[in-house]
Formats: C-alpha cells, structure tokens, sequence
C-alpha cells in the first residue's frame, strides 16, 4: 500500500510530494486447526471400582520403585553400620514392637507411602522447609518484647520453626534423592 503525502524540502518555498510506504504488516496466516499436531500420548487405564477403561495421559517419568530405590542406596546397610538399629531397639523400637503397635498399618493409612513415590512431594516438602525458616525469624522481629510471656513465645516458634523446617529440608532431600532413575 502506498500513500501520497506532503513533506517540507531543504527550502523554506519549495514542497515536494514522497511517497509514504504503509508499516502495517499482514496478519500470517495459520494453518487449519485439522493439521495441529499433539504431542501427548494417551493410555488406556482400568481403574478398580470403575465401570469400563477410562483414557489418561501418559506420565513422562515411570513410576518410582521405592523398595528397589532403597536397595540401590544400600540404606539399610548405612542405617546398620551407623547404630540406628541397635539405637533403636534401646529406645524400645525393634520389628515386633513396631508390629505390635501397627505403625505399618498407620503409615499405610495416613499415605506416607504413596507420599514418598509421589513426584511432587519433594518440592512441597521444600516449600514447607522454606516457609517454616523465614517464619521463624520474622516471628522474632514481628513479637514486641515488652513482657517476659513475649519474649517466651518468640522463643518456642523460633525453636519450633528451626527444627521443623530443618527436619523438612532434610525429608525432601531424603524423599528426591528416593526418586531418582540410575
């Protein structure tokens, strides 16, 4: 497209007619949405309790297998030879008292588990380490210290926040390190 328009030349007397070429650019053209191509696989899945197989998404990453992951990482070996074991049983933990008290079943309910192949967990579990670290100084400054309940109370949460975002950390370093391939 190309315009006509009026521009002053090097003298004041004298105007002279250039051309004006029109910016505007065409809108480019998109192909039909029949020629999309997808990316994502499909799967066939027959979930327990449900009427027929139902489609979902393929995951990118395969499934975690804890138990072997625990093998690979020889942690019993390590728990072994660092005491844990034999700590334990002191405290009162052995196999048959553990058996006794059904702390399996209670994992098994409350979903450590399926928590511990769960991909997202480590990153929730950092965010709640995070979290935890910053509440715990900003409680400090944020609390008057004008009564000694006061200064109690920065004390608790400060400590609370410390050992609870530490111990956070540490699981979601623990639970990535689980998931991950060899």
């Amino acid at each position: 497209m190309e315009a006509r328009g009026i521009a002053y030349g090097g003298s004041s007397r004298g105007l002279s007619s250039l051309p004006i070429h029109s910016m505007a650019t065409q809108k480019p053209t998109l192909p039909p949405a029949s020629k999309t191509v997808s990316s994502k696989k499909v799967s066939t899945v027959f979930p327990l309790g449900e009427k027929g197989p139902r489609s979902s998404p393929l995951s990118a990453a395969p499934p975690v297998k804890l138990l072997t992951r625990v093998e690979q990482l020889k942690l019993l070996t390590k728990a072994e030879k660092a005491g844990l074991l034999s700590a334990a049983e002191k405290f009162g933990f052995s196999l048959s008292s553990i058996e006794k008290l059904g702390l399996l079943s209670k994992a098994e309910e409350f979903g450590v588990l399926s928590a511990a192949t769960d991909p997202g967990t480590p990153g929730s579990l950092l965010s709640l380490s995070l979290g935890l670290l910053l509440l715990g100084p900003s409680c400090v400054y944020l609390v008057p210290e004008d009564y000694p309940w006061e200064v109690a109370l920065q004390l608790v949460v400060a400590l609370v926040c410390v050992v609870g975002g530490s111990a956070a950390f540490a699981a979601s370093n623990f639970v990535s390190n689980l998931q991950k391939l060899r």
